[in-house]
């Protein structure tokens, strides 16, 4: 499928908490119309405050607010958070809603997203939930992450995306071939010299766009491909383009985590090491804290930033949004921020150091292989379902104004 890349962006990459939420609240403060936004996590603690505080004065003043959280993914907010929101104005929508019971055993086919679209013009994309753990005070469990700023003619698309998602509609590509109803594509004028392409993951009709995205990239590289990522456990098609790529002569190095969040992460990547370090992969592991990245830059022109990991539940069951860009300057940024992370904080493994036995090896790789073969297919057994996105909003008449308006949109 032809992909329609977008002239005219300028993207500022944001490291971490303290890069990513002043500047998020700061262009929600200014925000005149309308303010859009995803997000797999939004936990009650101090940047969870801060967040519902900011919404609460644009609300206040009259500024359409439209809040999408992820029900496993937000589990624990008070009916005082949410019914403040609601009584001052914020739309909020609820993905997959589930019994409080049954919601932690509800894990397939989460919104994990991570978008923030405001007045139309202004977007932020990336991996950063909105909790304190992304904040370096939070302590060593603080987490390593990335978003981008987005300006120019591509955030139009990431609107029109936004729009129908709480609209409860599925989102095809060929939207992008009309104007947006608002604001006018032709209203943003270019702000910078990046080419950029919005992409996503759904269970419909984009089911592998962002992986296609990466593959493409890695066989068109020419020097070095780097992959940040946290959850690294992709299929056997991507492997294979990063090992060629090796063996071309390509310098590719992967980040993965070293502090894993969750000790399976470790393990399961782990299990593909010998694979591709015999390849000529190069591989470290991030150690100072936990790598939550969602990050790549081939050669030096092409980069991504955006929600999705590397392993099942993103590839094939999650909804995830990144941006893929084509920008020499960006894409020296977030080199220099990647090498820096190699340098002082990362291990970088040695196929000697692997302890697997060499008994144990063959009978691995043959149950790997067939593995990542055949699970996207898979996956596709697991519970499919049309989800359901759960509004609430304050009622039209003031007759009722102790009640809450309730629907779920297909």
């Amino acid at each position: 499928m032809k992909e329609n890349w977008i002239r005219g962006n300028r993207f500022t990459l944001l490291e971490n908490g303290e890069a990513f939420f002043p500047r998020v609240f700061e262009v929600i403060a200014k925000a005149q119309r309308e303010v859009l936004i995803e997000t797999f996590i939004l936990f009650e603690d101090k940047v969870g405050r801060e967040l519902h505080a900011t919404l609460l004065a644009a609300a206040r003043r009259g500024v359409r607010v439209e809040l999408t959280i992820d029900d496993w993914g937000s589990p624990d907010l008070s009916d005082g958070f949410i019914s403040a929101l609601i009584e001052a104005g914020v739309i909020f929508h609820v993905f997959q809603p589930a019994p409080k019971l049954f919601r932690r055993f509800h894990v397939f086919r989460r919104m994990h997203r991570k978008l923030v679209v405001v007045d139309g013009v202004r977007a932020f994309v990336g991996g950063i939930n909105y909790s304190a753990d992304h904040l370096a005070d939070f302590g060593p469990e603080a987490k390593q992450d990335y978003a981008v700023e987005v300006e120019g003619p591509i955030v139009a698309h990431i609107h029109s995306f936004a729009l129908a998602a709480v609209a409860g509609e599925t989102p095809k590509r060929r939207w992008f071939h009309r104007r947006p109803k608002w604001p006018p594509l032709a209203s943003l004028a270019p702000a910078g010299d990046a080419r950029a392409l919005f992409v996503w993951r759904d269970n419909q009709e984009h089911k592998n766009d962002i992986e296609r995205q990466y593959r493409l990239a890695f066989r068109l590289a020419r020097e070095r491909i780097i992959v940040a990522n946290a959850y690294f456990f992709p299929g056997y098609r991507f492997l294979r383009e990063l090992r060629k790529a090796a063996r071309r002569g390509v310098k590719v190095t992967l980040i993965l985590q070293g502090n894993p969040d969750m000790a399976i992460v470790k393990t399961a990547a782990s299990m593909l090491y010998h694979h591709l370090l015999g390849s000529g992969v190069e591989i470290y592991e991030y150690c100072k804290r936990p790598l939550h990245g969602k990050v790549a830059l081939v050669d030096d022109t092409w980069a991504t930033v955006g929600s999705s990991n590397l392993d099942p539940l993103s590839l094939s069951l999650n909804l995830e949004a990144n941006v893929m860009i084509h920008d020499r300057a960006f894409n020296a940024q977030l080199s220099a921020s990647l090498e820096k992370l190699m340098q002082h904080s990362c291990t970088r493994i040695d196929i000697n150091d692997l302890t697997d036995s060499e008994a144990w090896r063959p009978i691995r790789t043959f149950f790997l292989f067939h593995l990542l073969r055949r699970y996207p297919s898979w996956a596709g057994f697991l519970p499919a379902h049309t989800p359901r996105l759960a509004s609430l909003r304050a009622p039209a008449s003031p007759d009722h104004a102790g009640d809450l308006n309730q629907s779920a949109m297909q």
